[in-house]
């Protein structure tokens, strides 16, 4: 791929539904939390997506590695890029709102850039995106001033969402740094190790067999590991082998917007000003992130 290249309408439609399948994730897991556990949401997400994924993948004539490094490689990337924080965003979403999570996961590239300065080569650190982590950290400040004053407080549930947030950031540093292979291969891998890893815990655990479940709860979680988690891998890959992860990287800037106001709108969340306040910030921060220093 060429450094000029235009991305086409497909690659803005790509982008488009990209950011409202991951968007909308925040409202659909808030709901499927009516019927199903964190637990529960974090296996059949990945458990759905597998199934998927691993179609999509044979489909494509494309295997599975048999390597014990590969399969160790998946279940790092699969630990810290699906199970954390899948569990950490579904504990965290039964306290907060589905709006004020997505402002709290637009964090993540704002992580992600602190952790590359020290583990990823030419990724330092400079005032632009020193000065936009200030303004992104000002922004959560914002967000979870409410539960630091109030009298009820939902501090924890908001630092789970944060933590979850440092886990996808270790997790684009370690796709960074470990060995690569097929992008779809990977994610098929990374998503059967990890069902291999929390379905059973999951039927000790609830004994879903037991459980009854709303028909809106059970839509909305099948959708979630349907679309959200393994249409969008497949999506994701194709505009990042279109068009680039520069491109890609303008949903940092939506997607936030998205979560909030599908919330407010779809599901009666409150919308508050510092909230809004905070999601500018946290979105300039992004911004000014880009800005290229000067060459002396």
């Amino acid at each position: 791929m060429t450094l000029n290249y235009t991305p086409t309408i497909k690659d803005w439609f790509s982008l488009l539904l990209l950011i409202l399948l991951w968007g909308t994730s925040f409202m659909f897991t808030a709901v499927s939390l009516e019927s199903f556990s964190p637990v529960a949401i974090v296996s059949l997400r990945v458990l759905i997506a597998a199934i998927i994924l691993t179609i999509f993948m044979y489909l494509k004539g494309w295997r599975l590695p048999t390597e014990p490094l590969a399969w160790t490689i998946f279940l790092l990337l699969g630990f810290m890029g699906n199970l954390l924080p899948f569990f950490l965003i579904s504990t965290g979403q039964k306290e907060i709102s589905s709006g004020i999570t997505g402002l709290l996961m637009a964090f993540m590239p704002l992580a992600t850039m602190i952790l590359a300065h020290y583990f990823v080569s030419g990724e330092s650190l400079n005032r632009f995106k020193i000065l936009g982590f200030v303004l992104g950290i000002t922004g959560v400040v914002i967000v979870l001033w409410p539960s630091l004053v109030g009298s009820h407080s939902n501090l924890l549930s908001g630092l789970l969402i944060l933590l979850a947030t440092f886990s996808y950031a270790i997790n684009a540093i370690l796709v960074r740094r470990l060995r690569s292979y097929n992008p779809v291969v990977t994610a098929a891998g990374v998503m059967i190790i990890s069902s291999i890893v929390i379905v059973p815990l999951w039927l000790w655990q609830d004994l879903p067999w037991q459980q009854s479940y709303s028909l809106k709860a059970s839509l909305s979680m099948l959708w979630l590991g349907v679309g959200p988690t393994a249409f969008a891998t497949i999506r994701l890959f194709a505009v990042i082998g279109s068009a680039g992860p520069t491109f890609l990287s303008y949903i940092n800037y939506v997607i936030p917007i998205v979560a909030y106001f599908t919330g407010a709108l779809l599901l009666g969340e409150t919308i508050e000003w510092h909230s809004l306040a905070a999601m500018l910030l946290i979105i300039g921060g992004i911004a000014l992130t880009r800005k290229r220093v000067a060459a002396k």
